[in-house]
């Protein structure tokens, strides 16, 4: 159980260091946004109380808007991405006694349900952030664009981090 609880602190910074440091300074032909921090918010175990998930999801979420100067706009996206984990899990995933227990990767539920989550879990988030960040309707243009090119952006790069992430211990749904 320790072993987790310091997995998932490592994780935790290593996603707002690399936000911070790396991914805030790309935006790719000026409407896609790189947000790799996500990760750590769908790579928490679907078992996890909702307190201590919307938590640790504010929390990410506020110490990405004090190294990217974004006043909340991280942390009420993160805090309602928490909210709308499971029902997006459980989308795509049966509700059983595995399921319980899961810790949502590409490992565990196998490509096409994995891919499924987290490409809606990235769309909701891009979309949240963009909306908040850019809350006017005059843009709904430029929000939409912004939310589809940053939504792959994205989904490709957690793709690429989850699959350098493997374990050998974690077992197949």
């Amino acid at each position: 159980m320790s072993k987790d609880i310091l997995s998932f602190a490592v994780l935790f910074v290593v996603m707002i260091l690399l936000q911070a440091l790396i991914f805030n300074h790309i935006v790719l032909f000026s409407v896609a946004v790189p947000l790799v921090f996500i990760y750590f918010i769908i790579r928490l175990p679907i078992s996890l109380p909702t307190g201590w998930l919307l938590t640790f999801s504010f929390l990410l979420g506020l110490a990405v808007d004090v190294f990217s100067d974004t006043p909340g706009v991280n942390a009420l996206g993160c805090t309602l991405l928490a909210a709308m984990k499971r029902p997006a899990f459980f989308a795509y995933v049966p509700r059983d006694d595995k399921t319980k227990e899961a810790e949502p990767t590409l490992s565990t539920l196998g490509w096409v349900p994995y891919c499924k989550y987290l490409l809606t879990m990235t769309g909701i988030y891009c979309f949240l952030a963009l909306a908040i960040e850019y809350f006017n309707f005059a843009s709904v243009k430029t929000i939409a664009i912004m939310t589809v090119a940053s939504t792959i952006l994205t989904f490709l790069l957690l793709l690429a981090v989850d699959c350098l992430i493997v374990r050998k211990r974690e077992k197949r749904l």
